[in-house]
């Protein structure tokens, strides 16, 4: 099972049995995460990537299934309201020779990105400006 939960701002996590399931992209391979007990996990998503300016990267991750252990895990996704414009901080820019995303509201943004097939990083690629 692969969701679309990295185009939130961040993903807070705790896996509660230590069974493992939560797998990363990693130089084009599914790498598995393995448990540390009491840890949270913490997963930087799309909106935090756009926000920062390119500072902090999201991270593809997905859950499999353990088809011999259930797994527990609980999770909790931030994300801001639907009116807030999505756009690099304007003091993240000016260092940084200005914005290398484009701003639109967290509306306009999760349509675009829950329209599109599974396919890895493209929504946060279509909110690249061309240079």
């Amino acid at each position: 099972m692969q969701a679309r939960l990295y185009i939130c701002g961040l993903t807070l996590l705790v896996q509660v049995d230590e069974v493992q399931g939560l797998q990363i992209k990693r130089n084009g391979k599914w790498i598995p995460i393995r448990p540390v007990p009491g840890a949270f996990i913490v997963n930087i998503g799309d909106i935090l990537e756009i926000m920062s300016n390119g500072e902090y990267k999201s991270i593809e991750h997905r859950a499999v299934m353990n088809p011999e252990t259930e797994r527990l895990s609980i999770a909790t996704f931030c994300s801001p309201s639907v009116e807030t414009i999505i756009g690099p901080l304007p003091e993240l820019t000016k260092e940084n020779n200005g914005a290398i995303y484009k701003s639109v509201d967290w509306d306009e943004y999760l349509k675009f990105a829950l329209s599109r097939e599974l396919d890895g990083k493209s929504a946060i690629n279509h909110m690249k400006l061309e240079n």
